[in-house]
Order: C-alpha cells, then sequence, then structure tokens
C-alpha cells in the first residue's frame, strides 16, 4: 500500500460514534449558514425492505432530531407494493420516469441516482440502497456527519462487514474479485476503501453535479474515481458503522454487475471501445448448457450541471 493510503486511512477514516448527533446537529446549524441534507433511496421492487428503512430515517433523524430534510424514494419501476409501502412510512416518492421526461429513461441503479439530484435541494446528498436488513440510522448520520464538520471533505463512504448468509466477512464477492484488484492496480490511492462498491455514502452536491453518472452497477466506481481525480485523496473519507445486511444477488447476475463495473473502468483508463461489450453466460437447459448474452452498460448521463433544467432550477 502506498504511503499516502496508509496516512489517509489513518487521518480519514472514522467510527460513525466519533461524532455523537448533538455534534452534528450543532456543526449543521453553524454560521454562516444552515446546511441542508438530502436521503434517496434508489429503489426497485423493495416492498420487503423499503418501508423499515424509510421509517428508521423519518423516526431517528426527522422527528427525535432535525438531522436530515428531505427523504426521497425513486422508483425505477417497481411492479409491487414499493411506492405505497414507502409513501405509507413516510418519504416522499418520485417515480424515475417523471424525472426529466425530455430524455428517455435507461434501466439502472446510477440513471436513478443521476435524476435523483433534479428531484432533491440538500447541499449534502446521502445514497442509502433500499434492500438493506436490520437497518440502522448510522448509515445516514454516520457518512454525513464528516461532511458536516470538516468542510475539507467531500465524499464519505459508509465500511462495514459484509456476511454472506450466517457467514461473517464473505459478502461483496464482486468487490473482492472485481473492483479492488482494478483499484490497487490501477488507482492505487484508492486502495484503502474497506466497500468501494458499498451502496450508502454520502456527498456534497457541489461534487455530484460535476460529475457523470454510468446508469448501471458501474456508478459507484465511477464516483468514487471520478472523484479522486476531480477534488483529490484527502477530501474522500470513509466511516465504520457496523454490519450491512441486504439480500443477496445470484452468481450469475454478480457476473454482469462485475461486467458493467469493469466496463466503468476500462473507459476511464483509456476512454476507448470494447469490441464487444456484451457479457455471454450459461444456464442449463432440458438440452445442455443455453448462452445467454446480456448487454454490459456503456451508457453514462453527463455532469448533472450540464442539464438545462437544472441550471435553471439552481439559478432561480
Amino acid at each position: 500500500m502506498l504511503e499516502e493510503v496508509e496516512r489517509w486511512l489513518t487521518r480519514r477514516s472514522w467510527s460513525s460514534a466519533d461524532r455523537p448527533l448533538d455534534r452534528l446537529l450543532d456543526a449543521r446549524t453553524a454560521e454562516p449558514h444552515r446546511t441542508s441534507v438530502s436521503v434517496v433511496l434508489p429503489a426497485l421492487n423493495e416492498e420487503a425492505t423499503v418501508g423499515a428503512i424509510v421509517a428508521t430515517i423519518r423516526r431517528e433523524l426527522m422527528e427525535k432530531v432535525r438531522l436530515v430534510d428531505e427523504l426521497v424514494v425513486i422508483d425505477s419501476g417497481s411492479t409491487d407494493a414499493t411506492a405505497a409501502v414507502a409513501r405509507e412510512a413516510g418519504a416522499r416518492v418520485v417515480h424515475r420516469d417523471a424525472i426529466l421526461p425530455r430524455i428517455p429513461a435507461l434501466p439502472g441503479k446510477g440513471e436513478v441516482l443521476w435524476r435523483s439530484l433534479l428531484v432533491t435541494s440538500g447541499e449534502i446528498v446521502c445514497f442509502v440502497d433500499a434492500d438493506l436488513k436490520d437497518f440502522s440510522a448510522d448509515f445516514v448520520s454516520g457518512t454525513v456527519g464528516p461532511l458536516l464538520t470538516d468542510p475539507a471533505v467531500h465524499f464519505v463512504k459508509a465500511m462495514y462487514d459484509r456476511p454472506l448468509g450466517d457467514t461473517a466477512g464473505q459478502g461483496g464477492r464482486v468487490t473482492e474479485l472485481v473492483a479492488r484488484p482494478l483499484l490497487n492496480l490501477h488507482w492505487p490511492q484508492l486502495a484503502g476503501f474497506v466497500q468501494p462498491l458499498g451502496g450508502e455514502y454520502a456527498v456534497r452536491r457541489s461534487l455530484l453535479e460535476r460529475l457523470p453518472f454510468p446508469v448501471g452497477y458501474g456508478v459507484e466506481l465511477g464516483l468514487l474515481v471520478d472523484a479522486l481525480h476531480t477534488v483529490g485523496l484527502d477530501a474522500l473519507g470513509q466511516v465504520d458503522v457496523g454490519v450491512r445486511r441486504h439480500r443477496h444477488q445470484d452468481g450469475q447476475a454478480l457476473g454482469r454487475m462485475a461486467a458493467a463495473i469493469y466496463r466503468t473502468a476500462q473507459l476511464r483508463l483509456s476512454r476507448g471501445h470494447l469490441v464487444r461489450p456484451a457479457l455471454t453466460q450459461f444456464e442449463r437447459g432440458a438440452e445442455g448448457f443455453v448462452p445467454r448474452t446480456h448487454a454490459v452498460d456503456t451508457e453514462e448521463r453527463p455532469p448533472m450541471r450540464e442539464i438545462a433544467e437544472y441550471a435553471e432550477r439552481w439559478a432561480a
């Protein structure tokens, strides 16, 4: 590991317990102005978990204390009761397709995160995945905390243990097999991030609006790499929030995720083009193995500040 990264780990890695809520509340109301916080949950068919997450954030961080100003669930086309459950729990629910309708929506998590900037107003935006179980408000207060207390910090990722079923430390398979090797080999300054692909992180809007967004699963790696090049390593940090439990995907879904992440990395390494941005996988059928080919996400959305509707909104 680079000496620079070892120094960074001692200066920019914290625990959520390092910043009690009363300290965060004082920091966000300090002069020269009150800092606003938005929480965004991208959701697709997450009726089983989204309600508890929303209810916890609303109860712990909006009612007991006023740390979060707005809580928005962006529904990316759920066919279950995700939207109704989230609304009943206290979130504002916006359908992905209702945001920036002049640009047809593409499928993918990054697309939803990108569009969320148009329907939120917080100076700090905190993203939280909607499939978390046993959710703790520390995922929000922990990642938001350094941004409220240190103006030099612009981007904070959550770090945590990721059990796979009952086995400790075996989650995050795509992280260990794809993302961590890519980062260590090509962006060694980012080798200190424990969970580079984690979906829980908080970022200053002033940075987010300057970054391109891969539309699919490559969004977390893309934002992290681009943030490094935009604001530098010392503006990035991570906070230990404990344990993350969520719904695990099967091996083939992880393969598609890995391909999208590799594509995102490849674009940033060369800005070239893959000869064939597709991934073929195999499923056993009645007569043997059947090939299934899936397109690899290749689209990216431009920095939000280049979108006319966003510029007009913030100029008003």
